[in-house]
Formats: structure tokens, sequence, C-alpha cells
């Protein structure tokens, strides 16, 4: 156990390294305050406007989608933020060089029993796989100069180390995506808001005595499309960048296994 202590503090300094905002709260909050500076400042600035107050440009015609529209966004903006960051966090969990080519390597110095070999090379790689298996690498160490244990207690804590090191990773390469993967839904969920709002202000437009006012039948129906655009963008870049990052994780959670496996059953094999 207390060999361990340090192995999981080594990793877990490791993880620390890796670029990433562990927070997000403080994402969504800077998000809104810029959106509302926008929609005030920009959008709503009176030279987008004629002297009746019908928008000139598209700036004018987005200030005309009300109160929902910093709202949505407020969420664009965050997935926006979150997908650059995990851009740059998965980019270093990968490492330096190819995953492929790294886990064929130490695989060939395994075959060998060149662990200093294998050892080098993670420190050549860094990122995520080549901290499991540079904790793996020790552990093995250890375990092919102990005597006391049984073969069978040997593999079952090299298992142990791999799995260990893994849980270590994970939750740095998966920050922040369980928020991208709920705006896909309350980014379409809110433009649907703005919709609805927008169409009853063009009903209640259309519903007054003698002539419609088209300036209000002209406000809702902007307010109803523009939160719909709104709406639609943020859950479409929602998707792709969870989809895309999740498609990441999922080739570097593979190699991690396979890794390990390999280094457990080169173990068993020459034991």
């Amino acid at each position: 156990m207390e060999a361990q202590k340090p192995q999981a503090a080594n990793a877990a300094k490791k993880k620390s390294n890796a670029p990433g905002i562990k927070n997000a709260s403080w994402v969504i909050v800077i998000c809104l305050i810029v959106a509302v500076c926008l929609f005030i400042f920009w959008f709503g600035y009176e030279g987008h406007f004629d002297e009746e107050g019908h928008p000139q440009n598209i700036w004018g015609t987005i200030y005309k989608g009300g109160v929902i529209v910093p709202i949505l966004q407020t969420l664009f903006l965050t997935v926006i933020v979150l997908a650059v960051e995990r851009w740059f966090a998965l980019r270093s969990a990968k490492g330096t060089g190819n995953i492929a080519k790294f886990v064929s390597a130490v695989k060939g110095c395994l075959a060998k029993n060149d662990i200093a070999g294998a050892q080098a090379l993670c420190a050549k790689q860094k990122g995520s796989v080549a901290a499991v298996v540079a904790a793996a690498l020790v552990r093995y160490e250890e375990m092919d100069k102990n005597t006391v244990l049984t073969k069978e207690q040997k593999i079952a804590t090299l298992q142990k180390e791999v799995e260990e090191a893994t849980a270590l990773e994970m939750p740095t390469l998966q920050q922040n995506l369980p928020i991208v993967a709920t705006m896909t839904t309350l980014g379409t969920l809110v433009g649907l808001l703005g919709t609805v709002i927008g169409m009853i202000k063009s009903f209640q437009a259309l519903a007054q005595s003698g002539a419609p006012d088209s300036t209000e039948l002209s406000t809702g129906i902007s307010e109803a499309l523009i939160n719909t655009a709104f709406g639609i963008a943020t859950g479409a870049f929602a998707v792709i960048f969870y989809n895309f990052y999740t498609n990441k994780i999922d080739n570097l959670t593979y190699a991690i296994d396979e890794i390990g496996f390999s280094i457990v059953q080169t173990f068993a094999a020459t034991h």
C-alpha cells in the first residue's frame, strides 16, 4: 500500500499538468456576461435601426429576437469555449507521438523484456497512455523482484495497478463533456421556447382589432426565427463536438486497455 501512494501521487501530478478548465461554471458566467454585453451594446446599437425602430441589418434583426437571445448566445459561446478547451486537453493527453506506434514500440520492448526501454518511450511520449504504462511498468519491476507473492497474486496486483492508473486519467479526458452533452438538448429547448414566445407575439399582433400592427408582427416573427436559428446552431455544434471528442477518448481508452493487457500477459508468460 505504501508503494502505491507515491505512484498515485505521481499519476495525479501528470494528470494535473494537462491543460483543462476545472470549474466550467465560471465559463458559463463569463459567457453570459459577454452575451449580455453583445446584446445590449452591439446588437442593440441604435445605428442598426431606422427612426421607426426597424432593423437595418442582421445585427438589428438579432436584437429583435428578444431576451431569449443572450441566453442562447451564452449556451452557444459555452459550447465553443469548452470545445476549444477539450481540443487542447485531449491533444496534451494524446502525447507527443503517434499512439499506435507508441503502443507497438512498447509491446516490442516488453517482448524483449526491455523494461528500461519501455520506460524511456513513456518519458518521450508523455500523455495519458504513457502515464498509465509508466505506472504499470514500475509495478511490473516490483513484482519481478518480489519473492513473497505467488504468480497469481503478482498478476492481480499488476492488473489492479493498470486499473488504478487508468481511473486517474479518465476524469481528465472526460471533463466538461457532460456539459457539452447537456447543451445538445438545452440549446434546442431554449430555442424552441424563444420560438413559441415570438409566435405568441405574432398572433397577438394579428388579433388586434382593425389592421394588424406590422411592426409588432415583424418583431414577433423575427424573435421566433432568430431564436430557432440560435437554438439549432447550439444543438448542432454541441452534438458535433461531443461525438468528435468522445471518439477521440474512445481511441485513447482502447490504446490504454490494449497496452495494459499486453503488460499483464507478458508478465504472465515470462514468470
